[in-house]
């Protein structure tokens, strides 16, 4: 996996100071890393009959949708609060300071579906958490859940103990 972290930039004191920012867009414009990030990520879950991929917006779509295609899988969004046209149901979580809220369509899986979650990246896991709650409350099944990158130092894995995680590459540390 040196070979897809070396393709993403780290960013520091972005988006404020004390921060390391992981940027993903070095790594998608790298043809071969991204279809390599692609190809693990269907390698670990091909044998799962993966229904749908759920991914969280607005990175998690990226690799989520070439994900879903390559599985043969639907794919459905989750969206910050407003942004979707139909019925849906939402999931309010917290931040570092306050709260925010992810919604998804009602009618976006049925009863039973095996569903793969993707997002970018895993913080402190609250906003995955969310999103599990949003596929239980749909009955769904949670074959897994997929990370392009994972900040193993802030211990997001610890909040999604119950499930299959997967992720590309870990950080062990902020720097």
């Amino acid at each position: 996996m040196k070979q897809l972290s070396d393709t993403i930039r780290s960013i520091p004191d972005f988006p404020k100071k004390g921060i390391m920012f992981r940027d993903i867009t070095t790594l998608l414009k790298d043809a071969e890393a991204l279809q390599t990030s692609v190809n693990l990520l269907k390698t670990h879950y091909e044998k799962s009959r993966i229904d749908k991929v759920v991914c969280i917006e607005s990175r998690g779509f990226i690799l989520g949708s070439a994900l879903a295609v390559s599985l043969g899988a639907g794919f459905v969004p989750i969206r910050k609060k407003g942004k979707l046209p139909s019925h849906v149901i939402r999931e309010e979580y917290a931040l570092e300071y306050g709260t925010d809220v992810i919604e998804m369509h009602m009618d976006a899986l049925q009863p039973g579906d095996r569903i793969l979650l993707h997002d970018d990246l895993l913080a402190t896991g609250g906003t995955m958490c969310a999103a599990v709650k949003l596929v239980e409350q749909l009955h769904a099944t949670i074959v897994g859940i997929s990370f392009l990158i994972e900040l193993s130092f802030l211990q997001g894995r610890t909040h999604l103990k119950d499930f299959d995680i997967y992720s590309l590459v870990q950080y062990d540390r902020e720097s």
